[in-house]
Formats: structure tokens, C-alpha cells, sequence
């Protein structure tokens, strides 16, 4: 299944008998679902069920869909006519005829000119239809258009992936030598102010330090996140919420790391790891 973007663009067209419907479907990034379908007044009735149907077939994205009618005018309409209006019509005539004896018959154009009585053949179920299959093929144009760009964003995000693996391996091997290091100075420290570093108490305060500054458990984490997001990017479909969320755990542990850091090189670390998830949480905001 492909990574879907929430940008998007895709028209088609469909013909029956006097009409030609358009659709286009645009579609740009947006944290929740808001689908906007604009039609002519005497297409109005298609609103609600275009509206279910981009409900049914996108997560979230802002997404609009236009639609337009042509009327072709070599093809001539064919007309029905509407026998309940005819017949309310000569019930009121009749009627009209016991309070007025001398009024006259209608005629057959006086029933023509009245109002709802000649109406397209089938004007609504077509209409419909024709609008259905041409939405039916926008929106596989669309899903493609989608489909290309989610593919590019998602290789964006695996290399950012990459990166984030080659920096923590540049850390990993030094964990400890960190912790090596950093108890030397502390030692030397003490024994520069005269106290003696195998103190007990001193002991257990450098232990304790020593737990502060502990970022194998960081280092792990961002592993495995890292891990989760080739995973669901693997697994492709509606993915984006997913990895918004995982690049905020990412984050918090790239905070972590630089709070921990007691290191030059732990500090560069952690600040080129924060600038990686930014690029991700970016890239992630186009996916749906």
C-alpha cells in the first residue's frame, strides 16, 4: 500500500445525452478532513453524496470538489412529462369550472407552459450517474497524483532516517568512554579540593551522577522509534498521524540526550539529531 500526500490535483470528465459534468479535485495538507464540494444550483442533490464519498475515501487534508455542467447543444433533450402535474392541473380546472361554468377549457399548450410539467427524461438519475463515474475517475487520477507524491516524501523521510542511525552510532561505541571520562575529571576535581574520592559518600553521589548522565536508555529509544518509522512507512496507507506521533517521541529523546550530555561531540550530536526530526515533522504535516 503507497504513502498517500495530502496534496493533490485530478479533473475528468463525463458525458450522457444533452450533459457533459466536470469534476476537479484539489487537495492540500490540513490536520483534520474538511471536504468542500461546490456544484451548480440545479446540481445541488449531489452535494451530500459526493461529500459521503470523499468522507469514506480520505483520512484528513482540506479537499475540494468543484462541478461544473455543460450542456451540449447539437443533442437535443428529451422531455417527459409529468402526469401528477397534469392531473393536479385539470383537478384544479374542473374545480375552478363549478364556480366558473363559463371559463374555458384548458388547452394543450396552457398545460405545456405550466410549470414543472415538461421536464428533462430522467434528468436526475442521470445527472447523478454521470457525475458519479466522472468523480469514480478523478479520483484515481487523484489517488495517483498522491500516491507520487507520497512516494518522494516518504524516501525524504527515510533518508532523514538514515542520518538519524548514522549520528547515534557516532555516540553509541562512546558511551563508555563518556562515563570513563567524565569520572576522572570528577575524581580529579575532588582530589584537588582535598577530599578523597573514595569516600563513601562520595561514592554514592558520583553513582548517582553517573545515573543522570546514563543515555544508553535514550539511545535505544531512538532506535527503536526510528525502527517504528520505517515500519509504518512500510506499511503505507493513512500513516500520517501515526508518525507525527513518533517523531514527537523522537524529539523528546533527542531533548534528553542533550540534557544528559556531559560531551562536545554528545551535544553536536543531539543538535544535528533535533534538526533531522524538524525536517521529518515537516515532511510528515503533507501526508495523510
Amino acid at each position: 500500500m503507497n504513502v498517500l500526500s495530502m496534496t493533490g490535483f485530478a479533473a475528468a470528465s463525463a458525458s450522457a445525452r444533452a450533459d457533459t459534468l466536470n469534476i476537479e479535485l484539489r487537495a492540500v495538507n490540513h490536520r483534520y478532513l474538511d471536504a468542500v464540494v461546490k456544484t451548480p444550483d440545479e446540481l445541488r442533490m449531489l452535494e451530500p453524496l459526493l461529500r459521503e464519498r470523499l468522507a469514506a475515501r480520505m483520512k484528513r487534508g482540506k479537499i475540494d470538489c468543484k462541478v461544473s455542467r455543460a450542456r451540449n447543444p447539437e443533442a437535443a433533450p428529451t422531455l417527459r412529462v409529468d402526469t401528477a402535474q397534469v392531473a393536479a392541473l385539470l383537478a384544479a380546472a374542473d374545480e375552478i369550472r363549478v364556480q366558473v361554468p363559463t371559463a374555458a377549457p384548458l388547452r394543450v399548450a396552457d398545460i405545456l407552459r405550466w410549470p414543472g410539467v415538461l421536464a428533462a427524461q430522467d434528468a436526475a438519475e442521470t445527472l447523478t450517474e454521470t457525475a458519479l463515474a466522472a468523480f469514480d475517475a478523478a479520483w484515481d487520477d487523484f489517488v495517483a497524483s498522491r500516491a507520487r507524491e507520497g512516494g518522494k516524501l516518504a524516501a525524504v523521510l527515510l533518508q532523514c532516517c538514515d542520518a538519524i542511525d548514522a549520528q547515534v552510532a557516532r555516540v553509541a561505541p562512546r558511551i563508555p568512554a563518556i562515563h570513563a571520562a567524565y569520572q576522572a575529571k570528577l575524581t580529579g576535581r575532588l582530589q584537588e579540593a582535598g577530599l578523597d574520592p573514595d569516600e563513601e559518600r562520595l561514592k554514592q553521589e558520583l553513582a548517582l551522577f553517573a545515573t543522570r548522565i546514563e543515555i544508553s536508555e535514550e539511545v535505544t529509544r531512538l532506535l527503536t522509534h526510528v525502527g517504528e518509522v520505517r515500519r509504518v512507512l512500510g506499511a503505507g496507507g493513512a500513516v500520517g498521524k501515526r508518525l507525527d506521533f513518533l517523531a514527537q517521541e523522537l524529539h523528546r529523546e533527542a531533548n534528553t540526550l542533550g540534557a544528559k550530555s556531559v560531551d562536545a561531540e554528545l551535544s553536536q550530536v543531539a543538535l544535528e539529531l533535533k534538526v533531522l526530526i524538524e525536517q521529518m515533522r515537516e515532511q510528515i504535516q503533507n501526508l495523510e
